[in-house]
C-alpha cells in the first residue's frame, strides 16, 4: 500500500523528528516551553489591557457595547500593522509573534465577549442592537485589518522610495 497522504498521529511534523523515539519527544516539548511561556505572558498583557478599557469605559446594560466593539476593531487594525511588519520588514525573534500576535493581541481581542454581549441583548430583548453589533463588529474589525496593513505597506514603500 502507499504512503498516506494524511499524517497519523503520531506521524511527526518535523520529518527529522522521530516521536516514537523519548529523547526526541522531550526535546520537542522543552522547545514549545518558550513559547508558551510567551502566549501566557503575552495573553495576559492583552487581557489586563482590555479589563482597564472595560473599567476605563463600562457598558450600560442593555446598551450597544462600544468598548468591546472598539477594542475588537483597535486590535484587528493593529494585527493588520504587526502581520505587515514582521512579515515584510522585520525578521523578528522567534517569540514576539506568540508573544504580541497570539498573546497579547489575542488577549486584548476579545470575541468571546462579543459573543456574550450578543447573547445578552438578544435576551434583554434588544435583538436589533445584536444583530448591528454582530454585523457591525465583524465589519468593522475585516476592514481595520485590511485597511491597517494596506496602510502600513503603502508607508513602507513611500519610506522605500
Amino acid at each position: 500500500m502507499g504512503q498516506s497522504q494524511f499524517p497519523v498521529l503520531n506521524d511527526p511534523i518535523d520529518p527529522d523528528v522521530d516521536l516514537r523515539v523519548p529523547a526526541q519527544r522531550r526535546a520537542l516539548r522543552r522547545g514549545q516551553w518558550p513559547v508558551l511561556a510567551a502566549v501566557a505572558v503575552g495573553g495576559a498583557i492583552g487581557a489586563c489591557t482590555r479589563y482597564g478599557a472595560a473599567l476605563l469605559w463600562p457598558t450600560a446594560p442593555g446598551t450597544f457595547p462600544w468598548t468591546t466593539f472598539w477594542v475588537n476593531v483597535i486590535g484587528c487594525g493593529v494585527i493588520g500593522v504587526f502581520m505587515v511588519i514582521i512579515t515584510d520588514v522585520w525578521a523578528a525573534h522567534r517569540l514576539v509573534r506568540p508573544f504580541f500576535g497570539t498573546g497579547v493581541l489575542g488577549g486584548f481581542t476579545t470575541f468571546s465577549t462579543y459573543a456574550v454581549d450578543i447573547q445578552r441583548l438578544v435576551e434583554d430583548g434588544r435583538a436589533t442592537t445584536g444583530l448591528l453589533y454582530l454585523a457591525a463588529t465583524m465589519l468593522a474589525a475585516l476592514a481595520a485589518v485590511w485597511a491597517a496593513a494596506n496602510l502600513t505597506r503603502r508607508a513602507i514603500e513611500w519610506r522605500q522610495s
